[in-house]
């Protein structure tokens, strides 16, 4: 069974969602934090726009160092960018996924802080990994939005909020 075929399925279902929670954003609470050591919605949002793109990352990388990394967020200041920030890094990363061969899925990828090594994956388990971490993410998203009182679209099924539950 090939995996690229399922891992390409998986990265455009979970699109879909991603999509519908970021449109979903009011433009005023971008800035918006609930807790001092949670991020701001604009931070989480972009995190979460960004990360289809590390699916080419990953595919064209053997390791992350984030002591030799100097990441800089996308910033975004409004609905219209931070859905551009998506569909680039979306398209990207379908992209890379499309064009790789079962074979480059095999290599093993590091994700470390100079010495630190914090794990160790074959690369089609940290593309796995980067899709939960979406998930993960966006279900944060949901609550920030629910704390702000936004209706929340559905992920797997119908919310409380399209049932009227």
């Amino acid at each position: 069974m090939d995996i690229i075929p399922m891992l390409l399925k998986e990265m455009e279902q979970e699109a879909q969602t991603t999509r519908k929670m970021l449109e979903r954003i009011p433009e005023d609470k971008y800035d918006w934090q609930p807790h001092p050591k949670s991020m701001t919605v604009r931070r989480l949002a972009t995190h979460i726009a960004e990360l289809p793109g590390w699916v080419s990352m990953m595919l064209n990388t053997d390791e992350l160092d984030f002591a030799k990394s100097e990441y800089k967020p996308t910033i975004v200041n409004n609905k219209t960018e931070l859905l551009a920030c998506f569909e680039k890094n979306y398209a990207e990363g379908k992209k890379s996924l499309a064009e790789a061969t079962e074979n480059d899925l095999l290599p093993n990828w590091t994700l470390r802080s100079g010495d630190q090594v914090f794990n160790v994956y074959t690369k089609a388990e940290v593309i796995r990994h980067a899709f939960c971490q979406t998930v993960h993410h966006r279900a944060q998203l949901g609550v920030f939005l629910r704390l702000l009182d936004v209706p929340i679209p559905g992920s797997y099924g119908p919310s409380a909020d399209e049932t009227g539950f």
